[in-house]
């Protein structure tokens, strides 16, 4: 079975970690990449609990901007969140300005 492609490359980066660091350093240097993307994924994981990504279902804040919205009367399909907020912020001044 013959290496080619992608392997030679593989092939090649291992030869030239063995030459600059030794191989008694690629077992630390290996327990350190290891380690650093362990730490890596733990990040992303907690990230992603406090991000949920588009598409999959609404939080709380948006619940509570389309309740809002729909007290007051303000239709939301097709809009964005931005633009359903700024509608709020407007009928909010409209409705102070009654008042006075």
């Amino acid at each position: 079975m013959a290496v080619i492609g992608f392997e030679w490359i593989i092939v090649a980066v291992i030869i030239i970690a063995l030459l600059l660091w030794g191989p008694k350093k690629l077992p630390e240097l290996a327990r350190s990449v290891g380690l650093a993307r362990k730490e890596f994924e733990k990040a992303q994981r907690e990230a992603e609990t406090f991000v949920k990504p588009i598409g999959t279902g609404t939080t709380s804040a948006e619940d509570a901007l389309l309740k809002t919205a729909k007290e007051l009367g303000i239709t939301t399909e097709g809009k964005t969140k931005d633009e359903i907020s700024q509608e709020i912020v407007e009928r909010a001044k409209e409705t102070k300005e009654q008042k006075k």
